[in-house]
């Protein structure tokens, strides 16, 4: 994905390798020294120095688009982080600081914006579908309150943990049509239940919400017009797990293929065997065939125009390709591929979480239908 960067973008990508390497290398994911507190706010820290957390800021503030080169630069971001299994939100953790950007308020963009980009707090949001379709992430009532506000109530669930005294991004359904809410971690009524999950790199949590008191100013955006922002919120978040599967395919089919070219049996190396090769050579095509897309996925959710379409033809072409990539480099590797102490069932479990997170490939293509009216 990164043939074609400018000479900025090298930069940017250089100075992640050297982050990533030195504060969270694979042997650190797999510690999971990210459930460290400490640690993670320390992560956050440097990322948010590095610029990762406002690549998708508009540069003129309340814009509803980001240009073209930044998100492509996120992306870019995202494939490295993807190589090495990343654990933050930093997909969550964008999505929610775009939100602010280009609706929040001029409160949320001065208290709670400037601490996200910082990597002081991190973020997270749950995509759910239209009004009147089954929620993907939960069902969050909003009803007005007495004395003013809004009052939560529901669960939105398979958000990633912000950890710490983050921000989640939740959307409820209220009298007056979507809405979405900016509510921290630590408020009162607001219940974080840990979920048992594939990837075991990330925390994914369930959001409940009883009876949660909220002032209008945690609103985001207009009450009743989520509708548009979510579009785009989802269609961000579809690019950058893309540009991360892809990036974790990426790694992935390479260290196969050196496992290929080292393991012997009967006397020569696997990868010389007619089987073995052809799988390889179909496996190839699945890594090209999903950079290709996400690629375009990222320049068309950049361009003016705003292709919603691109994101979801990215997210659902990529979904099924990462799984059969992380299956077929399973058959290469065989058994001892299926051992705990071997970092493949690790990118198998990143891709398979990946290609169900914000959606998964079937929900996606119905996603396509509606938006073409089929």
């Amino acid at each position: 994905m990164d043939d074609n960067a400018t000479p900025d973008q090298r930069l940017l990508l250089e100075a992640s390798k050297r982050f990533i390497e030195k504060e969270c290398p694979l042997a650190a994911v797999r510690d999971r020294v990210f459930e460290n507190e400490e640690y993670a706010a320390g992560y956050r820290h440097q990322a948010g120095e590095l610029g990762w957390y406002s690549l998708l800021v508009p540069e003129e503030m309340g814009g509803g688009a980001v240009s073209g080169n930044r998100v492509i630069d996120a992306a870019l971001v995202a494939y490295e982080r993807g190589k090495r299994l990343q654990p933050d939100p930093f997909v969550g953790t964008n999505v929610v600081a775009y939100a602010l950007a280009a609706e929040g308020t001029d409160e949320q963009r001065r208290d709670v914006l400037p601490a996200l980009l910082a990597g002081e707090v991190g973020g997270s949001w749950a995509v759910v579908t239209a009004p009147g379709r089954p929620a993907l992430g939960g069902a969050v009532e909003a009803t007005t309150a007495p004395g003013g506000g809004y009052v939560l109530s529901g669960q939105s669930t398979f958000m990633q943990d912000p950890s710490g005294d983050g921000w989640f991004l939740i959307c409820a359904r209220a009298a007056v049509g979507p809405t979405q809410f900016l509510v921290r971690s630590k408020t009162r009524g607001l219940t974080i239940n840990g979920l048992d999950a594939l990837d075991i790199t990330r925390r994914f949590v369930e959001v409940s919400l009883d009876s949660v008191q909220l002032p209008a100013s945690s609103v985001v955006g207009v009450p009743g017009t989520a509708t548009d922002l979510m579009a785009r919120q989802l269609a961000l978040a579809s690019v950058l797990t893309v540009a991360e599967s892809v990036g974790a395919m990426d790694y992935e089919l390479n260290m196969t293929v050196s496992y290929a070219k080292e393991r012997i049996a009967f006397g020569r190396p696997i990868g010389s065997l007619q089987a073995v090769k052809h799988l390889l050579a179909d496996t190839s095509l699945l890594l090209e065939l999903s950079k290709a897309v996400a690629v375009a996925a990222a320049r068309s959710v950049g361009s003016v125009d705003y292709d919603l379409e691109a994101a979801s033809v990215a997210k659902a072409l990529v979904g099924d390709c990462g799984t059969d990539l992380a299956q077929n480099c399973f058959q290469v590797f065989g058994g001892v591929g299926y051992t705990w102490g071997h970092d493949q069932h690790l990118y198998l479990r990143r891709l398979t979480t990946d290609a169900a997170m914000f959606g998964n490939p079937t929900w996606h293509r119905e996603r396509l239908c509606q938006l073409s009216g089929i």
